[in-house]
């Protein structure tokens, strides 16, 4: 009897030890909103055509692939997953390279760099379905997932046309899901972290603004833009599925970015990314 009272109390306190190393796998929340700033390789030959320039006109043509872990107070928001699905890493250290993509690192190590893992996910967005933007998609179904109602609907269209790849998102489908009708959501309610509809691009294209106590507000662009040019130009990609609508989610973005004296991050943009710190390091 004494060694079963023995044994089931060495279980329990097993269990308990288990349980408290696996809460402490996350870092403590921080006091204010932060940042990580996640890689998945490049996209090489584009064509500047295919976005109405000429390559004298661009200073850039390649693009990078990022998404971004937002980690607040009460909670985090992964925003984007990268191109390339980690499951298509061989583990040997080299690069995947699927057609204009090459990607050299998988995303989920450098969530756990951060100290994070899928399971410490709250809330997870996509800017919008290009498969270039949901190559992880699926590892973050147990988060709730944020989405514009019209582009939910053309993700699960029976037939999706266009850069997409179903089977990167597929999981999303029984995921818990807030649905949003062409507005915003403000994520934690506090007004630090909120998504914003900018449809154009896509039927539900979103963007992020961030308030940072440091930095100051910062706009996750998506596609919203791809070059900088285009901030100066007005130019707008051949393949935009409503171009009227995109000139008016960018007007509406550049009005928040003058009233808040925000900056923009084009997600496609090197320049931009060479000058941020990757995770484990952070911006707040």
């Amino acid at each position: 009897m004494a060694l079963r009272h023995w044994l089931a109390s060495a279980l329990v306190a097993a269990a308990c030890a288990a349980s408290s190393a696996g809460a402490q796998r996350s870092p403590p929340a921080p006091a204010t909103p932060r940042i990580y700033v996640l890689e998945n390789g490049t996209i090489n030959g584009l064509d500047p055509a295919l976005f109405n320039f000429r390559r004298e006109e661009l200073e850039q043509v390649d693009f990078v692939n990022m998404a971004y872990l937002i980690v607040h107070p009460r909670g985090t928001l992964m925003f984007d997953a990268g191109a390339v699905p980690d499951s298509h890493f061989k583990g040997d250290g080299s690069p995947v390279v699927e057609g204009v993509v090459t990607a050299t690192k998988p995303l989920l190590p450098q969530l756990a760099a951060a100290g994070y893992e899928p399971a410490d996910v709250t809330y997870f967005a996509l800017s919008h379905f290009h498969s270039d933007h949901t190559g992880n998609a699926n590892e973050f179904a147990n988060a709730t997932w944020i989405v514009q109602k019209a582009e939910r609907d053309y993700m699960f269209a029976d037939s999706p046309e266009g850069i997409i790849q179903p089977a990167t998102y597929a999981a999303l489908r029984n995921a818990d899901t807030k649905v949003l009708n062409n507005e915003d959501f403000d994520v934690f309610g506090d007004g630090s972290v909120v998504v914003m509809a900018t449809p154009g691009h896509t039927p539900g294209h979103q963007v992020v603004a961030v308030k940072l106590a440091n930095r100051g507000t910062v706009v996750l662009a998506g596609d919203l833009y791809h070059y900088p040019e285009e901030r100066t130009t007005g130019r707008l990609p051949t393949f935009e599925l409503d171009p009227e609508q995109s000139k008016v989610s960018r007007a509406r973005i550049e009005q928040f970015v003058e009233d808040n004296d925000a900056e923009i991050w084009i997600e496609h943009d090197i320049a931009t990314h060479a000058a941020l710190p990757k995770s484990p390091r952070y911006v707040d």
